[in-house]
């Protein structure tokens, strides 16, 4: 059986290292190995970055974690997606600056690494992990079909690190859409329990859901947040053009796990598999 690995993309920067901090605990748990990737544009480059690489790994408290130094030639636009599909991947962990940031992985840049990969992300900013890893997992759902893909995932993630869970529903009065958040609620419930996870559901208001999610993630001293990528299909969503980039720079730096749609019915299960 192959091992399981992660990917984290790093710039030298102490956000890139909060990254691979995260890996390194989920890493702890789950037993996996840690590509650290730095992307350099040529390849003269190549020997100061396995340099510096080398010299990173060797100061980290690993947690007796495999660390893997890997330098390629390309942009991290497509080579970071290309390099966790190569080695089959199972998270990718990235830093990023916040909307404010002055770095190269912005909100809108890191959105655009991640659309271009198949494996999902892990982002974060400044906030490092707990000593016992995610306690709390937030996981908002709209009404598109797509958002239950998630689901695998988090009760995956949720299994290792015993997390609860707590399912965010946007609370409609039309009743067209009640009736999917009914829906939504049944399939969660179902879905978490069969795993013997413990879930909470919470209605919000859905005008403003984004911001309301991230205002309950804050009450609830949530850990992670977890998404998907719908920039390319909004159909029956409440959820903003901007929803995406909002979550992952959110103001509470609260790391978000985020996943592209696949074409299944319910996701498949490409973490921890």
């Amino acid at each position: 059986m192959q091992r399981k690995s992660f990917i984290v993309p790093h710039d030298f920067t102490p956000i890139a290292d909060c990254a691979l901090l995260h890996a390194i605990k989920t890493a702890k748990i789950v037993d996996a190995d840690i590509y650290v990737l730095h992307v350099v544009s040529k390849p003269k480059k190549i020997q100061e970055a396995e340099e510096s690489l080398n010299k990173l790994i060797k100061e980290i408290d690993n947690e007796s974690v495999n660390i893997i130094p890997a330098v390629r030639v390309g942009n991290i636009f497509e080579d970071i997606g290309e390099f966790a599909a190569e080695h089959h991947a199972q998270l990718i962990f990235m830093g990023t600056h916040g909307p404010h940031g002055l770095q190269h992985l912005l909100g809108s840049h890191a959105l655009k690494v991640i659309t271009n990969s198949s494996v999902p992300f892990v982002v974060v900013q400044e906030k490092k992990p707990l000593e016992t890893g995610y306690d709390d997992i937030v996981v908002p759902l709209d009404f598109n079909k797509e958002t239950k893909q998630k689901l695998v995932l988090v009760a995956n993630m949720a299994s290792y690190f015993n997390s609860r869970v707590h399912v965010v529903i946007p609370d409609e009065t039309d009743e067209f859409l009640r009736n999917k958040v009914n829906t939504n609620i049944a399939f969660a419930k179902k879905f978490f329990e069969e795993r013997e996870i413990e879930l909470v559901v919470s209605l919000q208001p859905s005008s403003g859901f984004d911001k309301e999610v991230v205002r309950y993630a804050v009450a609830q001293d949530a850990d992670l947040i977890a998404i998907m990528n719908l920039q390319k299909n909004s159909i029956l969503g409440i959820l903003g053009s901007n929803y995406e980039q909002y979550m992952i720079t959110n103001d509470a730096q609260i790391p978000v796990l985020m996943v592209n749609p696949i074409e299944s019915p319910y996701g498949q299960s490409v973490l921890f598999s």
